[in-house]
Parts: C-alpha cells; structure tokens; sequence
C-alpha cells in the first residue's frame, strides 16, 4: 500500500493514494467530478465580486424577460449568453489563480494574459447588452 495524503478540495475531503497515482482529479467517478465543480462555483462565487454582480444581472435579466412574457427563443439567447459570461468568468478566475501561484510577482506578459481573459468576459457582457436592446427594440417597437 502506498502512502496515503489528505487532499482538500473545499468542502470535499478525499484520501489519494500518491505511490504511482497521480490521478488526482483525472478518472474519478461523476459525483466526485460533480463536487469539484460545485467546490470551483461555490468558491469563484466567495471570492470574485465580479462573478458575484454577474449573477445579480443574470437574475435581473431573467425577471425582466419573465414579466415582458419574453418568446422562448429570447429566453434561449439569453440563457445561452448569461451562461457564456459565467462560464467565462469561471476560465478566467482559473487562469488568474493558476497564473498567480506560477509566478508571483508582477509580469508584464503574465498582466497581458489576465487582460486579455477580462476582456473575454467584457466583450460578451457588451454584446449581451446589444442584444438586449435588441430584445427591448422588438418588443416595444422603439
């Protein structure tokens, strides 16, 4: 038997064997990968303010298309774009954190790279606000 560590992963507490297993995350079965997922949202959701103020305007979106009685394909869109700016939001938190503990102190390429994620998440939030113009546009016939 190989020597046996603790790993935390949040609220997840797992034992991995580490002689020849380097599996960690890899291969594991569908409720362990469910919790390290839920352990990634519920932590981006603790730390990123930003991730924070996204969910306030995704939920703030969905009351709005809810009492302008909004077609299904509006809420389609809308799902699709409020999940992509989460999902999004989610790669870049993952690219900071990784990039951080990698190297510390200030890069001017490393700066480059987390920019370039922000604006990733920028550009979708300004073409979901384009197309929620969009929306208002058809639905009130401005």
């Amino acid at each position: 038997m190989g020597s046996k560590r603790r790993l935390n992963t949040g609220f997840v507490y797992k034992y991995y064997s580490f002689k020849g297993d380097h599996r960690l995350q890899k291969n594991q079965n569908f409720y362990n990968r469910f919790l390290f997922a839920w352990n990634g949202l519920r932590s981006t959701f603790k730390q990123e303010n930003s991730f924070k103020t996204e969910v306030v305007f995704a939920l703030v979106a969905s009351v709005i298309l809810f009492f302008l009685k909004a077609e299904p394909l509006w809420w389609a869109i809308f799902l699709i774009l409020m999940s992509s700016i989460l999902a999004l939001e989610l790669v870049n938190t993952a690219i900071e954190n990784v990039l951080d503990r990698l190297h510390p102190e200030q890069n001017p390429q490393i700066g480059l790279a987390k920019d370039c994620a922000a604006a990733a998440i920028f550009l979708m939030c300004v073409i979901s606000i384009v197309i929620f113009f969009i929306f208002l546009y058809e639905k009130f016939n401005i």
